[in-house]
């Protein structure tokens, strides 16, 4: 299957499997969604983690943002497994742009010449152990990434699995028609929500809320936790946890220097 099909048959699928979402405001629905490639990086302590912060920085983060893409995040896993890890967050209206990203990074000579470290290191002194890429798409009624303000700041990236097509579409629902609205009114302030298009545990969809620091992430949470009208839906038959969510993955982390989230 070549790019452009895939980017079709992607695309169908999600609209096939959120029909039952799609009840938010006909102007959320009329806004162009974004699409997010999230990339993790596997590293070891020592010269691998100083080098990719480098290449962030002085090489990655400009060529992106020569292309279009102004909102790059750089992150370090501060609690979850296969620590040290570095992820990357880009945002763009185009997922053909995110699946050729490599091809197009690898025709720019500014790029080339910054990354050289990173880019043609050897097998002996590897600049990472592993990356692993994972495509979004953006939810219909959060259809694009809110930076948050400057200033101090941590993230919670959680993943929801769904035992079905339909139990993920429910979930989605919930979220569009009632869940977002309580998050942002209970404290909890989302960066992105979206359909996880590709990845080893579908289907599920993934979120990004942000805080100041664990201290007011836990106070948050707790007042979502015991607001009256989240306790009211998420009892709501087909709402239930047990009926349409399988795992939940649940990490956080700390921006890099160069990060642009």
């Amino acid at each position: 299957m070549n790019r452009r099909s895939f980017i079709a048959s992607a695309a169908a699928g999600m609209a096939t499997m959120t029909s039952n979402a799609q009840g938010t405001s006909s102007q959320n629905a009329q806004k162009t969604k974004e699409y997010y490639q999230l990339r993790r990086y596997s590293l070891r302590n020592g010269a691998e983690l100083s080098t990719t912060q480098d290449y962030f920085a002085n090489a990655l983060i400009p060529a992106l943002n020569r292309m279009g893409m102004a909102k790059v995040g750089t992150f370090q896993l501060a609690v979850g497994p296969d620590t040290p890890s570095y992820f990357v967050l880009v945002s763009s209206q185009s997922a053909e742009t995110l699946l050729t990203l490599d091809h197009h990074l690898g025709e720019d000579k500014e790029f080339l010449s910054k990354a050289d470290a990173f880019w043609n290191a050897t097998a002996t002194a590897p600049s990472f152990q592993r990356v692993s890429v994972r495509m979004l798409s953006a939810f219909a009624g959060f259809p694009s990434l809110v930076t948050p303000k400057p200033g101090k700041r941590m993230f919670q990236l959680r993943t929801y699995e769904s035992p079905s097509m339909a139990a993920h579409a429910k979930k989605v629902e919930m979220f569009e028609s009632a869940e977002i609205a309580i998050f942002q009114r209970t404290g909890l302030t989302p960066v992105f929500f979206a359909h996880d298009l590709t990845g080893d545990h579908l289907p599920s969809l993934t979120y990004m809320l942000t805080f100041a620091d664990v201290a007011e992430l836990t106070a948050h949470w707790a007042t979502f936790v015991n607001d009256p009208e989240w306790k009211t839906l998420s009892h709501k038959p087909g709402y239930t946890d047990p009926e349409i969510v399988s795992n939940i993955t649940n990490l956080y982390l700390n921006p890099l220097p160069s990060s642009q989230i």
